[in-house]
């Protein structure tokens, strides 16, 4: 995150004076960490912070019940709680029960013990929250001072749930422990501007939203936190409940336990599956109306000389060493007849022709099914410097009638069968420190709008060409350039800006200035090599 940015953004300001509320947090719970791995920190943190937000909201309605004892209310009856959807917090996983003892050498199992009696207590969390703090690894002191600095924030009350307090405190954590943990953090996590995008392009208003490899579920908050903001603007207060189904799944136990508590801290409901999505599909006969993904890149190692004969596989068997096809082809399966489909890849997938690949890629184009590709900068991702890309795919383009179009004026699209949008958005995002880009709200805005003008939403405007930039390029000028996909053949140069000087006038001052170089440069080498002569060289 923007930790040098000394601009205001999303209520956090950067390495000035003041820092954001979530900065200052990570700064403390950081110097808590001492030796130990991020990736074994990272969950000791989250299921503490986890702790405390179902805590907080538990004592706030348990403060509310006790106030109503003269009307027949029980504070504590299980049943006063789930009817809210809050989570019941048995006695002893109650925080100030915790806080009370952060300084006794068994803290560690005390907390096990809190993380168990909230599974038994509340089915939806069987599995999922961390039970490990009584190893002798984890050092007991500095467990005591993490719950005495968690301690001193709300995070679970009604005022810090309205504000998401939580929710942005967990996602700037996640991104801090992706940027340290390196390739193995970004597996689990996509950066917040890059799933938003997807999300702003898709518009997934309504219907079955589907994550085969959900991580920590980004694509889902920012999926629902997209519908409250457009309800918002609407003038509902941003109360409007999602009319969503969210579908996804993870391979990964322990990324699988973070996007289950990730979904509850903000109170999304969801099925959120453990597998391994190609050889364990959990929802085989889902057919989704909208499909966003972060894939891992250019996996090598996903069991595809045990899958050469699988119904996905409709435009071409994926080559054994690399499964970007293979999770292009599980996605269109997935795709229901007016679906579409927003996902990340290796920029790879848009030229490469080893192992049938780009045999697969000419039939998905074939097919119609491309409707859009997106050039990303790079650096924008914690887990790789891959450069890479963002597909989009729909099911119906002659006038898809799913989600978003549902809600657009009139209904519909307009056809664009026949047709590829490309945007080269290389150039676009802001470095927010040294090794690390995103993309700004105006960019996202910029792409998205490009991309709803193109499918014909009037409120977008209407849609031209910008050199540089985007192309709608037909069917018959992909098949030219081989159907490779990479925006940079189709968009051109960005125009030059006429600075009103003649063009042989130009030319003469250029010649003369080149000559004056020249001339300077045979000056510096005769006297140096005069000086070197003297230095007996």
């Amino acid at each position: 995150m923007a930790k040098n940015d000394t601009k205001k953004r999303d209520g956090r300001e950067g390495n000035g004076a003041t820092i954001g509320y979530e900065a200052q947090l990570w700064q403390m719970a950081d110097a808590l960490r001492g030796s130990m791995d991020a990736a074994e920190y990272k969950h000791v943190v989250l299921g503490l912070i986890f702790l405390k937000y179902i805590s907080d909201a538990f004592e706030e309605q348990h403060a509310r019940l006790e106030a109503e004892r003269d009307q027949g209310a029980d504070p504590e009856d299980p049943d006063e709680y789930r009817a809210v959807n809050i989570f019941w917090v048995p006695p002893e996983a109650r925080w100030a029960h915790l806080k009370a003892q952060a300084r006794q050498s068994t803290i560690g199992q005390l907390v096990d013990d809190a993380m168990a009696g909230i599974e038994r207590d509340n089915p939806a969390l069987k599995g999922v929250l961390p039970k490990d703090y009584a190893r002798p690894a984890l050092d007991k002191q500095r467990l005591g001072q993490l719950i005495d600095m968690i301690s001193d924030i709300k995070v679970g009350d009604e005022a810090s749930r309205t504000k998401d307090v939580l929710g942005r405190v967990y996602e700037y954590f996640l991104s801090q422990f992706a940027s340290r943990e390196g390739k193995k953090g970004g597996e689990f996590y996509t950066p917040r501007c890059v799933v938003k995008l997807l999300v702003e392009m898709l518009e997934p208003y309504r219907g079955r939203v589907y994550d085969p490899c959900c991580g920590s579920s980004g694509m889902f908050v920012q999926s629902v936190e997209f519908i409250r903001a457009h309800a918002n603007g609407n003038g509902n207060g941003g109360k409007a409940k999602a009319d969503i189904s969210i579908y996804g799944q993870e391979s990964n136990y322990t990324t699988w336990r973070l996007a289950k508590m990730n979904l509850a801290i903000r109170g999304i409901d969801g099925q959120i599956a453990h597998g391994d999505t190609f050889h364990n599909d959990r929802f085989p006969d889902l057919k989704a109306d909208f499909i966003l993904a972060n894939p891992p890149f250019n996996v090598s190692d996903w069991g595809g000389e045990r899958l050469r004969i699988d119904a996905r596989w409709q435009y071409g068997v994926p080559p054994a060493g690399n499964a970007n096809f293979a999770w292009v082809q599980h996605i269109v399966h997935h795709l229901a007849p007016a679906g579409v489909a927003g996902f990340v890849l290796a920029n790879g997938s848009m030229s490469s022709n080893q192992s049938g690949e780009g045999e697969i890629r000419k039939n998905l184009i074939e097919a119609d099914l491309v409707d859009c590709m997106v050039a990303l900068p790079g650096q924008l991702f914690y887990s790789t410097q891959i450069p890479a890309c963002l597909w989009f795919l729909a099911r119906d383009r002659s006038s898809s009638t799913t989600g978003a179009a549902k809600a657009a004026p009139g209904g519909k699209f307009r056809d664009r069968r026949g047709e590829i949008l490309f945007i080269d958005a290389r150039k676009l995002g802001r470095m927010v420190d040294r090794t690390h880009r995103e993309l700004t709200d105006e960019d996202i805005a910029r792409i998205a709008t490009t991309y709803h003008a193109w499918r014909g939403e009037k409120e977008a405007g209407g849609y031209a060409d910008v050199p540089g930039f985007c192309k709608s390029a037909t069917l018959e000028e992909i098949r030219k350039h081989g159907h490779v996909l990479t925006p940079g053949r189709y968009v051109g140069a960005e125009a030059v800006e006429d600075d009103g000087e003649p063009f042989e006038e130009k030319m003469k001052r250029l010649v003369a200035q080149l000559r004056e170089q020249q001339a300077e440069a045979l000056r510096l080498d005769a006297a140096i090599a005069a000086n070197l002569k003297e230095l007996g060289f």
